[in-house]
């Protein structure tokens, strides 16, 4: 196996916390530091250099960034990024590309056929950075003299493909890592309704593409995968949508690992966990105007507001099952990012509201509309009282201020449901705090705990699911939240969640970074044929 001298790693999510990249890199970032010595340097986006980026601890400036001024005209910032292992970062600014990228765009169809003349929206500004990642890496392998070592650039989504496509023109000599974390077509196909999983042997990625609007970005994507020295994906799952979308098989599957440094332990956990429980009563007393039940179940969905995708619309109907069929009290926590105007004061509150945040367009909130379809309006007859939070928990979003993670601890189960989710950090985050999770078997991360299924007493429960068996779903996953309510009853609720952290410590990067060392040896090996 060859081990690279230098690694770069690039990605919109470096520094800039969106979803579920940010949380692949920034928990990968402490393995590849101890396993590179230090020799890593992560890429990311500069937005605003003035604005105060609490994830970026910037130095002074540097000869290297004088040169990349002096050389190339590109601006950067170069610092640690404040994770475990404080990797160094690089924050690069490419708006100065802008002017360039008809030129930009011609030369790349010319060189490898990468169609970029249906492109909208955010492509320009994500083939603007990947362009600026690819000058960087250059010429810091210029100024620091890595031209003759052994260096891998590592590109993650399409965001980056430019990136590699400018490697592998001007700096051959560098291997190139792409990985796709979701095909853009996949995931359209998914978002959009449409049945992905009953007709997936008849979809064609470019024709797909082309009817989802996405033909820039599967040109990206299909490209960057096929020129790639090593071309990897994170899940089994993803892997068969690659195969049948990207018409190419990673060349190793790397499944997103968890680092446990963010996970507090023995009675430091117990003390997060008694004050995040209190907490989430309290704002959903002050919210509602009435007593909420200590012995409620507390359970909750989060992440991006993809509301089939992330299932949910099942969590809504399995929560108005429970309303109408079972006399148990739970507290249903929605966790989904939204656009707000700001928090509400709750302690002036009126006690008729479902939001934390004062959502700008509720008329037409897809969550808002179905809880009042299913009559779950928390009034004073339901058992059921459901919270939605449209604020990232970043400690500061003016009702909870308590960081995502922190208030994870609270919970007595997490819901993630999925109809399409390529891996599924949320429900290994959950496992990582001793928190019970239901998935699917759709999730890269149900497959890969249990493929075939399992209930919530084994720590995870995987629920089989496809595109036909909505309400087979919605049902299961009302019976786990019924079942934890019993094993709290029946004193097993500590056996539960410690089956769940037996999987957190199998998802630790220490077992899953030896496929990323696999993956850059391949990038190596088919570099040097």
């Amino acid at each position: 196996m060859i081990k690279p001298d230098f690694v770069f790693e690039i990605s919109w999510e470096v520094c800039n916390k969106i979803g579920g990249i940010y949380a692949v890199l920034s928990t990968k970032a402490k393995s590849m530091v101890k396993y590179l010595n230090n020799n890593v340097l992560f890429i990311g986006p500069e937005f605003n250099k003035d604005a105060d980026n609490k994830l970026f601890i910037a130095e002074e400036e540097t000869d290297f960034l004088k040169y990349l001024q002096s050389t190339y005209s590109i601006s950067a910032r170069i610092g640690k990024w404040d994770i475990p292992g404080s990797p160094k970062a690089l924050l690069v600014d490419f708006s100065t590309l802008y002017s360039k990228k008809n030129d930009i765009y011609t030369e790349m169809w010319q060189e490898y056929g990468v169609d970029s003349l249906h492109a909208y929206g955010d492509y320009d500004e994500a083939g603007m950075f990947g362009i600026a990642s690819g000058i960087v890496i250059k010429a810091y392998c210029e100024f620091y003299k890595l031209t003759s070592k052994k260096v891998v650039a590592h590109f993650n989504e399409w965001m980056t493909g430019f990136g590699l496509f400018y490697i592998k023109k001007y700096c051959d000599n560098i291997a190139t890592m792409f990985t796709t974390h979701a095909t853009t077509v996949g995931r359209s196909i998914a978002g959009n309704g449409k049945e992905l999983y009953t007709y997936f042997e008849g979809y064609h990625g470019f024709q797909m593409a082309e009817e989802l609007n996405v033909a820039s970005k599967h040109s990206v994507e299909y490209h960057a995968a096929h020129l790639a020295d090593c071309f990897t994906t994170v899940s089994n799952i993803t892997n068969n949508e690659c195969i049948q979308l990207l018409e190419k098989p990673a060349d190793v599957v790397t499944p997103n690992g968890f680092e446990l440094d963010f996970v507090p332990r023995g009675a430091a956990l117990k003390n997060i966990s008694n004050a995040s429980r209190k907490k989430l009563i309290e704002v959903a007393q002050q919210l509602l105007n009435e007593k909420i039940d200590p012995n409620s179940v507390i359970t909750a969905i989060s992440g991006r507001y993809e509301y089939k995708n992330k299932g949910i619309d099942i969590y809504i109907d399995a929560l108005s099952k429970i309303n109408a069929t079972n006399n148990i009290p739970v507290l249903a926590y929605i966790l989904v990012p939204a656009w707000h105007s700001g928090a509400k004061d709750l302690s002036n509150n009126s006690g008729d509201g479902i939001t934390t945040h004062n959502l700008m367009r509720p008329y037409n909130d897809l969550i808002i509309n179905e809880l009042k379809n299913k009559g779950l309006v928390n009034s004073k007859e339901n058992k059921v009282k459901v919270v939605f939070v449209p604020a990232y928990l970043c400690g500061d979003d003016g009702v909870f201020d308590i960081p995502y993670y922190q208030l994870l601890a609270g919970f007595d189960i997490t819901i993630f449901p999925s109809y399409y989710e390529p891996w599924g950090y949320t429900p290994m985050e959950s496992v990582a705090f001793g928190i019970p999770t239901v998935t699917t078997s759709l999730s890269g991360f149900g497959n890969w705990v249990a493929p075939d299924g399992q209930d919530v007493n084994k720590g995870v429960a995987v629920i089989s699911r496809d595109d036909k068996n909505f309400d087979f779903v919605s049902a299961k996953v009302a019976e786990q939240i019924i079942a934890i309510k019993s094993y709290k009853e029946n004193g097993e609720i500590n056996a539960v969640k410690n089956a769940a952290k037996e999987y957190a410590k199998k998802t630790r990067w220490t077992n899953f970074f030896e496929l990323y060392k696999e993956a850059y040896s391949v990038a190596l090996q088919n570099k040097l044929k």
